[in-house]
């Protein structure tokens, strides 16, 4: 077996993005003073990535390999069974890296000082060595099963998210297709399309819309369940609102008939990442078969 291989994930930095669009550092300080920033605070938090990086890069043992990869070239890296992913960033970065994992474990490496790390990123940077430390395999490594979600489409396509999976019109406007619920219960609607959420998802936008619906009890990141609303159902002759929120218990598919011409389908809002399905087309959502192994 190859010995395990450490892949550092990040993103570019504010004002790797600011100088790739101004080209020079004095064009995007005038851009910045002219909306009332300061180029100091975005060389600061490029700072405190960059050490945060250098920190981890360190900590890697000596006879493991080691690999970086930038969020945007995530759908063109190949990863391998024995790698260890230690994401350097905010928690929806975990989010983003998920859906490309089969069973690999992450590390959440937070940058930002502070005395609260984040949800999914709970490490501090100088942490990594001794996580690492006498780990000899990935395997190894103690881990908390996260649920996902993953949307299927009748073509063999597939997509996966950490907090949830979007159903609905590229723009956001009326989506039209019919709802199956797993207890065989059928409704045709117009609406803003439906999110179908894990527990991990269950504080963001799911939480939202269940606060608006009185509050319904959702899944905790753990649970073997997932939760699932329609947005903005409109009531006409042809289209219902009486299917419009529930539960998936593991086992469980909801499913989606598109009736528009197309529908689009991404998880944890990487919209650029996305499956299109045309008139007609089967979705069906279900609890995913592999779930975010994060380091604890």
């Amino acid at each position: 077996m190859a010995n395990p291989r450490l892949v550092i994930v990040h993103r570019r930095t504010e004002l790797q993005e600011l100088l790739d669009r101004h080209a020079t550092r004095g064009q995007a300080e005038f851009f910045l003073r002219t909306r009332g920033r300061s180029i100091q605070d975005v060389q600061e938090r490029h700072d405190r990535l960059a050490a945060a990086l250098a920190t981890v890069r360190a900590a890697v043992p000596p006879e493991w390999r080691h690999a970086e990869v930038e969020r945007a070239d995530l759908s063109r890296f190949l990863l391998a069974p024995e790698d260890l992913i230690a994401v350097v960033g905010q928690d929806g970065l975990v989010a983003n890296v998920a859906k490309y994992l089969n069973g690999q474990p992450v590390i959440g490496i937070d940058p930002e000082p502070g005395a609260n790390p984040g949800v999914l990123v709970r490490h501090r940077p100088d942490a990594t060595a001794r996580l690492l430390q006498g780990a000899g395999t990935a395997e190894r490594l103690r881990c908390q099963e996260l649920a996902t979600v993953t949307a299927r489409l009748d073509d063999g396509q597939e997509l996966s998210g950490l907090n949830e999976v979007f159903i609905g019109h590229a723009s956001h406007q009326s989506a039209r297709y019919q709802l199956t619920t797993p207890d065989g219960r059928s409704e045709r609607h117009s609406s803003s399309g439906l999110i179908v959420s894990t527990g991990t998802g269950a504080t963001g936008w799911c939480a939202s819309i269940a606060l608006d619906r009185g509050g319904r009890a959702l899944p905790a990141p753990s649970d073997p369940r997932l939760a699932w609303f329609v947005r903005e159902a409109w009531p006409s002759p042809i289209t219902g609102t009486s299917l419009t929120e529930g539960v998936l218990e593991r086992g469980e598919t909801l499913g989606i008939t598109v009736g528009s011409d197309q529908l689009v389908v991404f998880g944890d809002g990487m919209e650029d990442d996305r499956l299109t399905a045309s008139w007609g087309q089967e979705i069906t959502v279900q609890l995913g078969e592999r779930p975010l192994r994060l380091l604890v």
